[in-house]
């Protein structure tokens, strides 16, 4: 199938590419595989995201993305992409459904949550061992829940979570946090939030669900076990760039190199959001880069004609 445009990933970053490449009337496919809106859709509450006094709910603001860009006339498809192939000026986008031609790719895939990588994780991942405390909270009313991560995003599910749990203890290798000040000082007043300072988890146990977390003190190395009925782990992400490796210049952790239009270093390959190399990863910062996407794509395929 021929387009001019093909945008791989259906967050923030991919929908304003969307909603801008269909203004300007590009014959655009997005692509993407789970639910529109990446990470910011599985987040209960944006409160930095401009023009919402109290705040908006992640759902919400994808919900409203995704149908402000097919009001514009965006093509979107539910599928997969497992390849990307560079041929004479264009690009072969390879989907298990269907091939693509297109003249210019935007990658707006985000990032996916970074695993802890200790035993038992992976065993209990769905039954206790979550990464997203609004898919998953409701499951842990009046359970006790152990938070690993001292970011935002570790403590904003960890506030969200006392809304269900009895008791949440946050875990982090340092003695203090690393999230904003106004997120460690909400922290700090709740009742249900406890702290496990200096602390590592090494082990993972239970039966056919969590039971217990083994910690380590990074200070002397010893260990002790917290009982836990569910871990949340946030720890970082991994951007998903596989789809470009050797496409693509990327730096040390991964993430693609771009220029402030949104450029790589393949011509007419342009990224955009969390999976791009930057100081800022926010929602707000992703529509921005969407944009620029969009408009940088625009050009360079008016260029080619």
């Amino acid at each position: 199938m021929e387009k001019e445009l093909a945008i791989i990933g259906g967050g923030p970053a991919g929908l304003t590419a969307g909603i801008y490449a269909a203004r300007a009337d590009l014959k655009t496919v997005l692509f993407e595989v789970g639910m529109p809106g990446g990470l910011a859709a599985s987040t209960e509450i944006i409160e930095n995201y401009p023009g919402f006094t109290e705040g908006v709910g992640g759902p919400e603001l994808s919900m409203n993305m995704e149908g402000q860009a097919r009001r514009f006339g965006l093509e979107i498809q539910y599928a997969g992409v497992e390849g990307i192939k560079k041929e004479k000026g264009n690009f072969l986008v390879l989907t298990d459904e269907e091939e693509y031609r297109v003249r210019a790719i935007i990658l707006a895939a985000g990032a996916r949550p970074r695993m802890l990588q200790i035993k038992g994780e992976k065993e209990f991942h769905g039954r206790g061992v979550s990464y997203c405390a609004t898919c998953d909270g409701a499951f842990f009313r009046e359970k006790t829940l152990a938070v690993i991560g001292g970011g935002d995003s570790a403590i904003e599910e960890a506030l969200f979570l006392t809304k269900f749990a009895e008791k949440v203890t946050i875990v982090h290798r340092r003695g203090e946090l690393r999230a904003t000040k106004y997120l460690q000082q909400k922290a700090m007043d709740n009742p249900k939030i406890d702290f496990a300072w200096h602390s590592v988890p090494v082990e993972i146990k239970g039966e056919d669900l969590v039971r217990e977390i083994i910690l380590k003190d990074v200070r002397s190395e010893s260990t002790k076990g917290l009982l836990v009925d569910g871990v949340f782990v946030y720890v970082g992400h991994s951007p998903s760039t596989e789809l470009v490796k050797g496409l693509v210049e990327l730096d040390g952790q991964g993430y693609i190199v771009t220029d402030e239009e949104m450029r790589t270093s393949t011509p007419g390959l342009f990224a955009a959001g969390d999976v791009r190399k930057k100081l800022l990863r926010q929602v707000v910062t992703a529509v921005a880069d969407g944009a620029i996407a969009a408009v940088s794509a625009e050009k360079y395929i008016e260029g080619q004609k």
